[in-house]
């Protein structure tokens, strides 16, 4: 089918007409935080900008990203650890080369395949050299953690036309780079199926701050006012609440003081309808659940 025809990667389905279930335990809410750790090539690729980039090497923008790694990682660790959160690390795995503290730093938590670098974006690779990019970082992070991580989050959300297959046929259960629906949807693969979890391009720091240029009050208040709203409406339907953070962004101390005020506000006005959770954990209990429930 041509692009502009759309695709066959599932159809369209309105949430208000699917059947309702719930999360583990009779919740309704899951929520999860997906933290990005990511390294960076020095002089060249892409890269989060806080200011234009006037040549290579781009020392400025470089070394404010480094911070993410070397400090606000650290920072986010504790925050996390004292609130009792669980965390889903989506991992480039030269961070493992280059940083492999600031994952240990996370005892337990879910690593999520998260490409080579962010240097570079998987989208723009042949087929074979995609395929070659999803077996190294699943190798590296199954050596680092041992064991294989189950879902994938591509550097920058770039997907190529089979990204889809070469994940389910690698082995992935999931995949978070659509960002369509508050709920798990199946997608088709030219082999089977994948499970798509819903990831977040509005609560996400860098959409917000980096290219918005909203500051950490501001994108506090949204994780607040999402909250509220989600959680009014999953009486009715389960639903997924992702926030999508950066060690470099929201690590910094002017920007952690509002993000700690955000996350304490729902972990004290959470009841027993909201589950804080990983991606992997979502994606596992959707895939159980009776075929037609999930769409």
């Amino acid at each position: 089918m041509s692009p502009r025809h759309g695709h066959d990667r599932y159809p369209y389905s309105p949430i208000t007409e699917r059947p309702a279930y719930d999360w583990p335990g009779g919740k309704r809410l899951a929520i999860y935080l997906g933290l990005n750790l990511e390294w960076f090539s020095f002089g060249e690729g892409l890269g989060a900008e806080l200011v234009p980039a006037a040549h290579q090497p781009d020392v400025l923008n470089y070394s404010w990203r480094d911070y993410g790694n070397r400090v606000g990682v650290f920072r986010l660790a504790n925050l996390l650890a004292e609130l009792k959160l669980p965390v889903s690390l989506l991992v480039n795995v030269q961070m493992i080369e280059h940083a492999p503290q600031a994952i240990k730093a996370f005892p337990g938590a879910e690593i999520v395949g998260h490409g080579r670098s962010n240097s570079e974006r998987q989208g723009t690779l042949s087929e074979s050299e995609e395929s070659k990019l999803i077996a190294e970082t699943t190798a590296a992070i199954e050596k680092f953690s041992g064991s294989r991580p189950r879902g994938w989050l591509g550097p920058w959300i770039s997907q190529s036309h089979v990204t889809p297959d070469l994940l389910q046929e690698a082995g992935y259960s999931y995949l978070l780079d659509w960002c369509h629906d508050d709920q798990p949807v199946w997608m088709k693969t030219r082999r089977g199926h994948i499970l798509s979890v819903p990831y977040p391009q509005e609560l996400n720091d860098i959409p917000q701050i980096v290219a918005r240029k909203r500051e950490s009050a501001e994108f506090a208040d949204m994780i607040v006012d999402a909250f509220e709203v989600l959680h009014g409406e999953c009486a009715r339907r389960p639903l997924v609440m992702g926030i999508a953070l950066h060690a470099y962004i929201v690590g910094q101390p002017h920007r952690f003081k509002h993000l700690r005020r955000a996350l304490e506000h729902i972990t004290h006005h959470a009841d027993g309808k909201v589950w804080f959770t990983t991606a992997s954990s979502i994606a596992a209990h959707a895939a159980s659940l009776p075929p037609g429930m999930v769409p």
